[in-house]
């Protein structure tokens, strides 16, 4: 097949993909449960139409963070027309249009609203043949303070052992506007100084700056042909036969108060100086590029399909939150929702709250680099980044040695939650956290490495390595040369250790051992403009003090242990031994010892396919085709109940729409029809042969794969640049 072919086959793949999988709907939903994502990567909406026909949404915005570091919305926005936009016996439908990112709304009239991916603006949009009356309100929860308490208050997660009572503080609002609406959450108060001196580092405030103190987040909404009929509500001045909104969002800390309504000022003056015919067609064109980086289509089997959407709709979640101040929250996203049967919380409450967990966090990330979203990474890179001069300053103070180091579970500026690091530190060091869970948990920050280290070969920056990278592994690779010591062998010993959450009181945990390995290869094996030669001969020097992977026997035979000397029970569900496999990659299809892995897989403790457990990643780089097509499939066809969205999956372990939970789906399937270890590319290395596949992925150095598979045969491959094919290396499927 010739390569203008191949061109025109893969652009119909990229605009016909994602229409495929369009969520549609032909009756109003009863309440936010039934509500649709969408978002431009900061700005996050759920979307539903209630049956009295009036559209509703909340507005989230990733850098919304209240005074006690929730990750709040900016309020709920009500929609009405007169006559309604729902009647009785007449025909409904609303549509999620994938590639345009917006909805669709086809009633009594017809309601469009979408969040603009070039700006900071929401943008709603109702036109019928006859005129009608139209209403926006702004709707709050957060009128007055009032204190969290109960179940409720796992939402300020740190706080729930506080010594104080954790208040939520009231919202503002303008008055007097004649045309538009403008309210805001100011942070009068902040955890921040508090939080700081609690785990002993009350020298730092005078340094660092407070993120939480007058962080002020705001919304205003203008229309065409409206005036304000109070501070909450925009009506149309005369029935017409086309209404539309626009809202604008912005977050600042604004040292004074009476500075608030300024920035909103200025984004609704540009709002109304925007083309936005023209705003529509970049919009489109921003998402229609979005889905031209990659895709997987699967077909050939019932339970295909599923499988197919649910890829799709996960990876459009994860755009529509990706690309903001924060990295995205595994417990919910963007998209948080009030929840009925019996339990009374508002769409502020997520389970596990605002701090971020690595575990759970990476899980959103490892899978945009195949499919080649590199626009929605950094923000995971700069929250460390951010808060690495705050970790220099720890390391000392904790330990009495040099180097960083970030918790398990941290708050975005770098601090641990209060409650893990304990509120009672009578007759403990500073250095000695509560939380036996993440006590000793260093692995994340490896990971963290790992991670960036595939960044850059997949897209070759050595901006990136020198600004980004180098920057975070001098410090961490500093903070294990500087905190174990050595044994009798010049080994380094990794005690106190941990292996994850599971194992706590452990010597020679293989994660940490394994994610050493992999940075410390990786980083020796960076372009030599890009080392100095002391950081080249450090390392060289630390990666021969590593000790070797831990092993144990089953039936006679070597398998990867958790850890070197295990000294307690189990304490959570997690298999840390095939940590070598994913994320580490020491062991996988291709590479040695492929049989070792997968009797480690086989033996493994716990055996899961829900939320974070990566059972069906972890089969697919040992080639299992058969158990990673069942694990990946039963993933996707398991969602929230509770949930109209069909990817709306959880809680699980944490919180709804688990991000956990869809995005191990995506790496899974990413997994089963391609692997890349150095410059080699392998396709199908765990791919079942009942299942056809339209696919088209990245590869590092700047490589694209694209390929259509059916019936048991390669029909087309296609590899730019052409001089890659020859690092291809093609499996039989299974």
């Amino acid at each position: 097949m010739n390569a203008m072919l191949l061109f025109v086959i893969s652009l119909l793949s990229a605009t016909t993909f994602p229409s495929r999988y369009n969520v549609v709907w032909d009756s109003p939903s009863q309440d936010a449960s039934g509500s649709m994502p969408l978002g431009n990567g900061d700005i996050g909406l759920n979307v539903w139409v209630e049956a009295n026909g009036d559209l509703v949404f909340y507005i989230a915005k990733s850098d919304a963070w209240s005074e006690n570091a929730r990750l709040l919305k900016l309020g709920r926005i009500r929609v009405q027309c007169t006559p309604p936009l729902v009647a009785r016996g007449k025909p409904f439908k609303q549509t999620l249009d994938l590639t345009t990112g917006s909805m669709l709304v086809e009633a009594m009239h017809t309601m469009r609203i979408w969040v603009d991916a070039n700006r900071p603006t929401i943008r709603v949009e109702a036109e019928s043949a006859e005129p009608f009356d139209a209403k926006l309100e702004f709707e709050t929860w957060r009128e007055s303070p009032r204190t969290l308490k109960g179940e409720e208050l796992s939402s300020a997660y740190g706080l729930a052992e506080a010594p104080y009572e954790v208040t939520v503080s009231a919202d503002r609002l303008a008055v007097g506007l004649p045309d538009r609406l403008m309210w805001g959450h100011r942070n009068e108060r902040s955890i921040w100084p508090d939080t700081l001196r609690l785990q002993g580092m009350g020298d730092w405030i005078a340094q660092g700056q407070d993120p939480l103190l007058h962080r002020t987040f705001s919304a205003a909404v203008c229309g065409d042909g409206c005036i304000a009929s109070s501070p909450k509500s925009l009506k149309s001045v005369q029935p017409a036969t086309h209404h539309a909104w626009t809202i604008v969002a912005d977050t600042k800390i604004i040292d004074t108060d009476a500075d608030w309504l300024e920035p909103l000022e200025k984004r609704v003056a540009d709002a109304r100086k925007t083309d936005w015919h023209k705003a529509w067609f970049d919009h489109q064109a921003w998402w229609r590029t979005f889905w031209e980086r990659s895709w997987i289509q699967v077909d050939g089997a019932p339970d295909a399909e599923m499988v197919s959407q649910g890829y799709a709709l996960q990876r459009f979640i994860s755009a529509c939150a990706g690309r903001g101040a924060y990295p995205i929250k595994f417990n919910g996203s963007l998209f948080t929702v009030d929840r009925s049967g019996g339990k009374s919380f508002d769409a502020d409450f997520r389970a596990w709250g605002g701090p971020y967990w690595f575990q759970n966090t990476r899980l959103a990330y490892w899978p945009m680099l195949a499919s080649g979203d590199f626009d929605m990474m950094p923000p995971l890179f700069q929250m460390f980044l951010d808060a690495l001069p705050f970790a220099k300053a720890r390391t000392p103070v904790y330990f009495g040695h040099e180097g960083a180091f970030f918790p398990e579970t941290m708050y975005f500026w770098g601090a641990y939650a209060n409650d893990n690091y304990g509120w009672n530190r009578e007759g403990k060091p500073v250095g000695l956290v509560d939380n036996r869970y993440i006590r000793w948990h260093w692995e994340g920050q490896l990971e963290l490495l790992a991670m960036m280290l595939d960044y850059f070969v997949y897209t070759q920056d050595e901006v990136f390595v020198r600004e980004k990278m180098l920057p975070l592994a001098g410090p961490i690779l500093s903070f294990f040369d500087h905190h174990f010591k050595r044994d009798v062998t010049g080994k380094l010993r990794l005690e106190p250790g941990q292996a994850l959450e599971t194992w706590q009181d452990v010597v020679d945990p293989l994660p940490e051992i394994a994610g050493l390995q992999v940075v410390l290869d990786g980083l020796l094996a960076l372009p030599d403009n890009l080392l100095s030669g002391e950081q080249r001969s450090t390392w060289r020097r630390l990666r021969s003090e590593l000790p070797s992977l831990p092993m144990r026997q089953v039936d006679g035979n070597n398998i990867l242990a958790a850890a070197r000397e295990i000294r307690e029970k189990a304490h959570n569900s997690e298999n840390p031994e095939l940590y070598a496999i994913f994320p580490f990659r020491i062991f996988g299809v291709g590479q040695p010892d492929l049989d070792l892995a997968r009797r480690t897989f086989e033996a493994r403790r716990i055996k899961g396919n829900r939320g974070w457990q990566q059972d069906d990643t972890q089969a697919a780089f040992l080639g299992l085709a058969s158990e990673a097509r069942q694990r990946v499939a039963e993933r996707f066809a398991t969602k929230d109940p509770g949930s109209r969205f069909p990817a709306f999956w959880g809680p699980n372990f944490d919180w709804i729409p688990d991000q956990d939970h869809g995005c191990n789906g995506l790496m899974a399937l990413q997994s089963m029809i391609m692997q890349c270890e150095g410059r080699a590319i392998r396709l199908f290395p765990a791919w079942p042969k009942e299942w056809d596949v339209d696919f088209q992925l990245c590869a590092p150095y700047n490589t694209q794969v694209q390929g259509i598979y059916r019936n048991g045969l390669l029909e087309s491959l296609n590899v730019m640049p052409p001089e890659r094919r020859q690092d291809v290396v093609i499996f039989e499927t299974q």
